[in-house]
């Protein structure tokens, strides 16, 4: 469901205001009646006559008809409902750990006695509470789809009676082509079976905006395809036969109505390039994590709220990796196995923070975590490694603090901190650019430096010889050995410059 303002304004407005879920007073004037409450008395199903459903038909002038409304009232009151439950269960537990959870329950269902009673009851509550979640976002997305439905219904001017009783002629219409579309499509859909069939190499199979509603399984036995591109269509399911097209190394499915991939897309093990953005995948198969040759991967605007597990531990030659405009509360572990991504976009979405050993991420140069807005708070210690990082956008987050191993991305050229409560570096260095910031943060970090060593050799050094004299003749010798090791994050001009600013420390 695409709820934005510009393509569904009265959608959005519905559910803009279902979140509140505040109970209606008694003595509420009509004027302030909440469109996602029930009715104050339960009216006949025939008779949609009180006042908060005339108050909705005000509000949505093209709500004509009494099934429109019936319908609207009830889908409203299901996704506030579902929504409410969800809000009781509170958040959805970590996907790595209801993987491990899970592994440990069939551990001990195959006989592993070594699994503890309590660990196990542990991990079975956590498996609970997730397939929980699962049961009531499921709910709550049918509920939405019936609004949507219910909405483009009343924009139509249509009763949805009416509607009913020209759903079988459609039904049929559709079944009358087993591609869907009109029949230009479905001829040439059929052209192109028939040249697979006939032995002819098909390389390349490009039916783009097309009105497509069903991908034939036949499609799985064109020998020989290495590029599929079926973007903005209505598929709402790509068939398992898509596992057969092992030269496939490009295949577009964005901007179709998918709600689920099919398992056998792990062996395409030639794939490239996948784009299934712009649909309504709700997750990724574990087995994607098999396309091994993967380059390019796109699964935005999704409702996406978790990654596979392990899969950075597979696509290790994956260079870029979108993800934004998502509900991605984390990013696995195993991401940061990613040695060969450059590019790295997850804005949008409400990532909580990021893996602890994001820093190994040595080929990173484009990163996008802006708008995850009260989610995103700090970012790693380890951040510092990302030593060729140059672009990095962080607006509209609530992060407080830089790393103090910030300082050590000397690559950085672009620089967006917009809409955060940053204290370090204060804001009027903030405001004077990237260049202010890096030396900033470069001399905060040598100052860190500095001191832990000096620490370091006060601790080590009995207090007899720790006079001015002995203290700066140790000093000397680890600032020379301080100089080559930093030589991986200091370089040229700004070498020299740095290491002034070290010897004035003496």
């Amino acid at each position: 469901m695409d709820p934005a303002p510009q393509t569904h304004p009265i959608l959005s407005y519905v559910l803009a205001r279902i979140p509140t879920l505040s109970k209606l007073k008694p003595t509420a004037a009509a004027s302030d009646f909440d469109i996602e409450q029930p009715p104050v008395h339960t009216p006949s199903p025939r008779t949609p006559s009180t006042a908060g459903e005339f108050e909705l038909v005000e509000r949505m002038p093209g709500l004509r008809h009494p099934s429109v409304l019936r319908a609207m009232t009830r889908a409203v009151a299901d996704v506030s409902a579902a929504r409410a439950a969800l809000e009781v269960l509170g958040p959805r537990p970590d996907h790595e750990l209801v993987d491990s959870s899970r592994a440990i329950i069939a551990a001990a269902e195959a006989g592993d006695s070594e699994v503890p009673e309590g660990d196990l009851q542990g991990c079975r509550a956590v498996v609970r509470l997730e397939e929980t979640h699962d049961a009531y976002e499921a709910l709550l997305q049918d509920a939405e789809g019936r609004l949507e439905k219910v909405y483009r219904s009343a924009m139509e001017g249509t009763d949805l009676d009416d509607e009913a009783e020209g759903k079988g002629k459609e039904d049929g219409l559709a079944a009358g082509g087993a591609e869907g579309g009109d029949a230009a499509v479905q001829e040439e859909v059929v052209a192109v079976l028939k040249q697979a069939e006939e032995g002819k190499t098909v390389e390349s199979v490009r039916l783009v905006d097309r009105q497509l509603r069903q991908l034939p399984e036949a499609f799985g036995r064109i020998q020989g395809v290495r590029v599929l591109d079926v973007s903005r269509n209505q598929l709402e399911v790509i068939p398992d036969a898509i596992g057969g097209l092992d030269q496939l190394e490009e295949l577009r499915l964005s901007t179709n109505a998918l709600v689920s991939l099919p398992d056998s897309i792990g062996l395409l093990s030639n794939l490239k390039i996948l784009n299934v953005a712009n649909n309504r995948l709700r997750a990724l198969p574990d087995s994607i994590s098999k396309c091994r040759s993967l380059v390019e991967l796109d699964a935005s605007y999704n409702n996406l709220t978790y990654l596979p597990t392990n899969i950075g531990y597979e696509l290790v030659n994956l260079q870029k990796l979108r993800v934004h405009m998502n509900k991605l509360r984390s990013l696995p572990s195993s991401v940061c196995e990613m040695t060969s991504l450059y590019l790295l976009d997850a804005h949008f979405n409400e990532l909580c923070g990021l893996p602890s050993a994001f820093g190994k991420l040595s080929s990173l140069e484009i990163l996008d975590l802006s708008s995850n807005f009260s989610d995103l708070k700090e970012l790693p210690a380890s951040f510092g490694d990302l030593l060729n990082l140059r672009e990095l956008y962080l607006s509209n987050n609530q992060i407080h603090a830089l790393p103090d191993s910030f300082g050590r991305l000397d690559k950085l050229e672009r620089l967006n901190l917009e809409q955060n409560p940053l204290g370090m570096p204060p804001s009027d260095i903030v405001n004077k650019g990237v260049d202010a910031v890096k030396e900033y943060m470069s001399k905060r970090w040598l100052d860190i430096l500095l001191e832990e060593e000096q620490k370091r050799i006060a601790a080590e050094t009995p207090q007899a010889s720790s006079t001015p004299k002995a203290w700066l003749d140790r000093s000397v010798s680890w600032v020379s050995g301080v100089s080559g090791s930093l030589v991986g994050y200091l370089s040229g001009n700004e070498k020299s410059e740095k290491d002034a600013y070290l010897n004035q420390q003496f």
